[in-house]
């Protein structure tokens, strides 16, 4: 089957898309967009979140052909250009950044919360980014980068 989305503003179109693909491996492999990880391929991590129609989703429990003629936005996409982020300068300047495995998916998570509250709370912090999981940081420059994002934006 042939899939035609908008990814990052661009249309883009991926072919011999096996019905049973996720939008993970159509972004990743047909699509040469790598920024979202391939961890749990249960949606439990949050490691390959993308947005699909401006809500935050788990690319991995998306199939492919649901993602027809609708927008994804990627953590590539957000920066303009060769401009970051404020949310993707913040996590390198916080060092929220360890081996980078969940970064793609907590960025984009946060840059969501922050779209929707300015100016989180830490428990508003914490239970958005609850989808998330991270084994090397600790969360804790996680949260302190949210926090510089919310401060700069």
């Amino acid at each position: 089957m042939r899939v035609n989305v908008t990814v990052n503003g661009e249309q883009r179109q991926a072919d011999d898309v096996w019905e049973g693909e996720s939008l993970l491996f159509v972004l990743r492999e047909r699509l040469g967009l790598p920024g979202s990880k391939n961890a749990c391929e249960q949606g439990e991590c949050g490691s390959c979140t993308v947005y699909l129609d401006d809500v935050p989703v788990c690319a991995c429990l998306v199939a492919a052909g649901q993602a027809q003629d609708r927008e994804v936005r990627t953590v590539e996409g957000l920066a303009e250009g060769d401009r970051l982020d404020p949310v993707q300068e913040a996590f390198v300047e916080a060092g929220a950044v360890q081996c980078g495995f969940c970064t793609p998916g907590l960025v984009v998570q946060a840059h969501d919360l922050l779209d929707r509250v300015p100016n989180p709370s830490d428990p508003e912090i914490r239970e958005a980014l609850a989808g998330n999981l991270c084994r090397c940081t600790g969360y804790e420059k996680v949260l302190d980068a949210v926090r510089l994002a919310a401060s700069r934006r």
